[in-house]
């Protein structure tokens, strides 16, 4: 019998439980289980970066529901912020209802680029580059390593010419490069760097920078879901008017820079809290999605949304998404690594495909919210039991505090603090 990410009330469960099932779910062995709870022992986080003085930690939750190409997982998300694994959790869950989400990749090709300056004639040079591809690509490869033993390595050589900076004439080498499972950063950095001499030679002009781009739009993911309308149905409102209300916004997204921003803000919180728990580099994956969602010269939404004409409500989303599970901090913290066996993919391009399921599955949570009893209904609840929690109440007292700031519409932390006093005597 295939497992089963659908878990009735799992938040309900004490943390002891939730921790137990999930480990039964993986496999887990005990010391896997204890770096649930322990995380990264202090000499390993000494030699992860400079000057360390501790450890920061932060909360790992399960988004539940989760159902991915006809599979089952369960997915991992570091994350600070009240109500978002539980409102993924549920949208996952309506996603489920029309049949979950169909995902895919690219492959996994990266881009490193030359900067050459003091080119006498741009064309000549760009097509003197282009000429020469074999041989650059023969070069690149020669460093490769295990990623081109894995069958990666550099796959194409392109050229842009700048013929008007204000440091003069400039032309950009784009080396395209397979990572295969790695994220690839050092693969590429390392070969840009041993072509630059060649690129040089080539062009008769002077190499800058050789860096990858972040930008990595020949490394994309994308994701759709369908959600029966009945499933979108409130208490005042039918599901087809909510799937309606869902697409106005969507559209609110797509046109105006202001609305999506904080559109694709709402997509990140579900993305990087992964990217985060997996051990990869949210930076990175941020700075490639913002400069994605302006591509076309102007700042617009990840995600689209539209209603079939039974008034079901459809979701896709696309982007680059360039992480790993091999090398980094994937293979370095001992909770990155529990958080991939507990997602269980077996490539780059199966968590970035798992990845985005979750960014689009986060994006209908919040303007489903928005769009039907506002976003702070659901989230004022989590951010009370925070307050609570601030104030100092004991865990016998949290939910007594937090029934009675809702109950009063006053959740604040003086009224946290007062209730804490009053309620311990």
């Amino acid at each position: 019998m295939s497992k089963t990410s659908r878990i009735s009330g799992f938040y309900k469960r004490t943390l002891t439980e939730r921790a137990n099932l999930v480990a039964e779910w993986a496999g887990l062995n005990a010391q896997e289980r204890l770096a649930l709870f322990g995380g990264l022992p202090a000499d390993q986080a000494n030699h992860m970066i400079e000057n360390v003085i501790g450890i920061y930690a932060l909360p790992m939750g399960i988004a539940t529901n989760f159902q991915i190409n006809q599979r089952d997982y369960l997915i991992p998300m570091v994350i600070e912020e009240p109500s978002v694994v539980a409102a993924v959790s549920n949208a996952a869950r309506l996603f489920r209802a029309g049949g979950g989400f169909t995902t895919s990749s690219d492959e996994p090709v990266m881009i490193g680029q030359i900067q050459v300056l003091d080119v006498n004639d741009l064309e000549t040079a760009a097509q003197a580059v282009l000429a020469q591809r074999d041989y650059l690509l023969t070069e690149a490869d020669s460093v490769g390593g295990s990623i081109v033993k894995r069958g990666g390595g550099a796959r194409d050589i392109e050229v842009r010419t700048f013929p008007e900076t204000s440091i003069g004439p400039m032309l950009v080498v784009h080396l395209l490069y397979d990572c295969r499972d790695a994220m690839g950063a050092n693969a590429i950095n390392t070969a840009v760097e041993h072509i630059a001499p060649h690129i040089e030679s080539i062009t008769g002009g002077r190499v800058n920078l050789r860096i990858l781009s972040n930008l990595t739009d020949h490394r994309k993911a994308r994701v759709e879901g369908m959600i029966p309308a009945a499933e979108l149905a409130t208490d005042t409102l039918d599901g087809a008017a909510v799937a309606h209300s869902i697409v106005e916004a969507g559209v609110f997204a797509a046109v105006d820079p202001y609305r999506a921003t904080t559109h694709n803000k709402g997509i990140m919180n579900g993305i990087d809290a992964v990217i985060i728990a997996t051990g990869n580099d949210w930076r990175a994956i941020e700075a490639g999605a913002h400069a994605y969602a302006a591509r076309e010269g102007a700042y617009t939404s990840l995600s689209r949304w539209w209603q079939d004409d039974d008034g079901n409500l459809h979701g896709s989303l696309e982007m680059p998404l360039s992480v790993g599970i091999v090398g980094g901090a994937t293979r370095v913290h001992p909770a990155a690594q529990v958080a991939m066996k507990i997602l269980n993919v077996q490539s780059a391009g199966e968590l970035a495909e798992v990845i985005a399921a979750v960014g689009l599955a986060q994006n209908l949570a919040a303007i489903k919210a928005l769009a039907t009893e506002g976003i702070q209904r659901g989230h004022m609840s989590m951010h009370a039991r925070q307050l609570a929690v601030a104030a100092g109440a004991s865990s016998d007292l949290v939910s007594r505090i937090v029934q009675t700031m809702i109950e009063e519409g006053n959740i604040r932390l003086e009224r946290a603090k007062a209730l804490v006093q009053e309620l311990s005597q």
